[in-house]
């Protein structure tokens, strides 16, 4: 075996080890509908969430060549980031329920390009989860300031799922700095998120039919005050949302339990739910922010999945000149997991 091979196999042994040492969650398991009630392991006494975020960050940056974690506090608040390569910066913002580690997949390769800054959003990962400020508006702030402090003018951005409604509001506020826009799978809030129906289309829940519509019910779910918290804690965390990386992927391989469990450790602890859960609960407060946007004016690119979730096609050619609309065909929500190559050759001819 050779040096390189041993020291990924011992990155990813002492991946194992530290989510093993989560307090609350069953990270190993994925979901399986109808199994049978499981013996409740002996959990092992675990650092602070903080430690345990930065620890879980060192080791994976370790498998991405050439890059590292960096943080900067903004707005008060400290933002982790990790980044590589050389070039005009690009800065990718992740979504629900993922951390900056859903682009590792995209980083390398973009690396050779632009300088690459995959980035924990306000209340993600190992960035701060204050008690305020989820409106995606006061987020994109928190990005602007980053920029700033990174000594940029302007970048390229992009985000998928949550990180693309920073993206947009990103670029609605702050024009003079967004030299290109991309969009992968949703939109920003808007008035037709006031339209969408409490009771889901025929089909929706068919998970042998790959196909099938996603109805998007953990809009509304994760909106309740305090309730999600109450009931997404230990095992119940493991199961909701390995339910729903299987729920809105078409490539369900793409995504290995040892990555969803890495993604579930970052939401274990309860300031970390609450945090994600506070990005839905600023919807109300988005579209009224999204009432006062002008039309976007710089080039701007959609990614979206024929089975993900997203009307980005038509809200892109109603709020944005001469938009760049891609439809991957057999494709999920997890555009940049399930489809890593097809996401680097768009975002390669778009960011030149």
């Amino acid at each position: 075996m050779s040096r390189r091979t041993k020291s990924k196999a011992l990155t990813v042994a002492t991946l194992l080890i530290i989510t093993l040492m989560l307090p609350t969650v069953c990270l190993a398991t994925t979901y399986k509908q109808n199994a049978a009630p499981e013996t409740k392991p002996t959990l092992i006494s675990a650092p602070s969430e903080l430690s345990r975020n930065e620890s879980m960050d060192e080791e994976l940056v370790k498998t991405l060549e050439g890059f590292h974690n960096g943080t900067k506090t903004v707005n008060g608040i400290k933002l982790h980031y990790v980044e590589g390569g050389k070039g005009e910066p690009l800065f990718l913002l992740p979504g629900w329920p993922e951390t900056w580690y859903e682009y590792r997949k995209i980083m390398p390769e973009l690396a050779k390009y632009y300088h690459v800054y995959s980035i924990d959003i306000r209340g993600m990962g190992s960035s701060d989860k204050p008690t305020t400020g989820y409106d995606k508006k006061t987020m994109a702030s928190d990005i602007y300031a980053l920029m700033n402090e990174l000594g940029y003018k302007n970048i390229y951005i992009a985000g998928h799922d949550i990180g693309s409604t920073v993206a947009y509001a990103f670029a609605a506020n702050y024009p003079h700095a967004t030299k290109k826009l991309a969009m992968l799978d949703i939109s920003h809030p808007d008035n037709n998120m006031l339209k969408v129906p409490i009771v889901a289309p025929p089909g929706s829940y068919d998970v042998s039919n790959p196909d099938r519509a996603k109805f998007p019910w953990w809009w509304a779910f994760n909106a309740v005050p305090n309730l999600p918290e109450q009931l997404l804690q230990g095992k119940n965390l493991d199961i909701a949302y390995n339910w729903a990386y299987d729920y809105l992927s078409y490539d369900k391989p793409a995504l290995t339990p040892q990555e969803k469990a890495i993604y579930i450790a970052a939401y274990a602890k309860p300031d970390a739910l609450r945090a994600a859960n506070d990005w839905f609960r600023a919807f109300r407060q988005d579209i009224d922010d999204f009432n006062t946007y002008k039309k976007l004016t710089m080039p701007v690119l959609g990614i979206y999945g024929t089975t993900g979730i997203s009307d980005l096609g038509p809200f892109l050619k109603e709020n944005t000149k001469n938009p760049k609309v891609v439809e991957l065909k057999k494709t999920g929500h997890w555009i940049a997991e399930e489809q890593p190559e097809e996401t680097i050759k768009q975002f390669k001819e778009f960011f030149r």
